[in-house]
């Protein structure tokens, strides 16, 4: 038993260093342009159309929207790392050697899964780096920030896990991106209250799931949030937990590898 634990340790390890080795090799492209995207959000929404709008929830628009789009970050590059990844050892046959080796799927999920949140951290850090240039980014709940910010890029790790474990074509890896995670962020509460919403549109905010998680962030930044931080915490973490049984039952099953 100890040795198999040992090789599962060895296995998760060199998945994780792999991983961060993967897209820190080609920083520019996966850790700059974020940054940049950031910084033209920052410019465009907070300064120039912020100064118009005055205060949010009682926050200058710049500090509102700044967690948000930390936020968007973070979700965008946990979710795009796992699934370029996983896709890519599957797409190159590497991920064949995973499964017949003795290695735990639940380990080989982890290990895409961790290398996904290291890179969302990565990237999530560098967009609070260049958000102290527009506002003076003081954090109210640190526990809750950083936990919050674990979960979330936990989940969307798993969700591209699974994305790339149906995908056929590296077209299909763009498709949940493109037209479900981009609306879903966009329309989370980055740039507004969900307070200033008619009654309809509000109640129907509450079925986005990224709502809990922007505003539980915003939470720890600002102590301020349109959610109960308990009820954040409980969407976020049932999520995990359902993704996850999904996606090891889909590796077990070699769905999508081993046909």
């Amino acid at each position: 038993m100890q040795s198999i634990a040992a090789v599962n340790v060895v296995a998760f390890k060199t998945l994780l260093v792999k991983e961060i080795r993967r897209f820190m090799r080609i920083w520019v492209q996966t850790i700059v342009p974020p940054a940049v995207s950031a910084l033209l959000y920052m410019t465009i929404f907070g300064t120039l159309i912020g100064n118009r709008v005055g205060e949010m929830d009682g926050h200058r628009y710049i500090d509102f929207i700044v967690p948000g789009i930390i936020m968007m970050s973070i979700i965008t590059n946990s979710y795009g790392n796992s699934v370029s990844s996983f896709f890519g050892a599957k797409f190159q046959n590497h991920l064949d050697e995973l499964l017949i080796a003795p290695v735990h799927n639940a380990v080989i999920l982890a290990g895409f899964v961790a290398g996904g949140v290291c890179r969302g951290l990565a990237v999530g850090s560098l967009v609070a780096v260049v958000s102290l240039f527009f506002t003076s980014l003081s954090i109210e709940n640190p526990l809750t920030t950083f936990a919050i910010v674990i979960l979330t890029s936990t989940l969307f790790s798993i969700g591209g896990v699974i994305n790339s474990v149906f995908a056929k074509g590296f077209d299909d890896i763009s498709i949940i991106p493109n037209f479900v995670l981009t609306p879903l962020t966009y329309l989370g509460g980055i740039f507004y209250s969900i307070k200033l919403l008619p009654d309809f549109w509000e109640r129907l905010s509450f079925i986005n799931p990224v709502l809990y998680m922007i505003n539980g962030f915003r939470y720890g930044i600002l102590g301020t949030s349109d959610i109960d931080i308990r009820i954040s915490f409980l969407i976020i973490i049932v999520f995990i937990v359902i993704l996850a049984a999904i996606a090891l039952r889909l590796l077990n099953k070699g769905v999508g590898i081993k046909s």
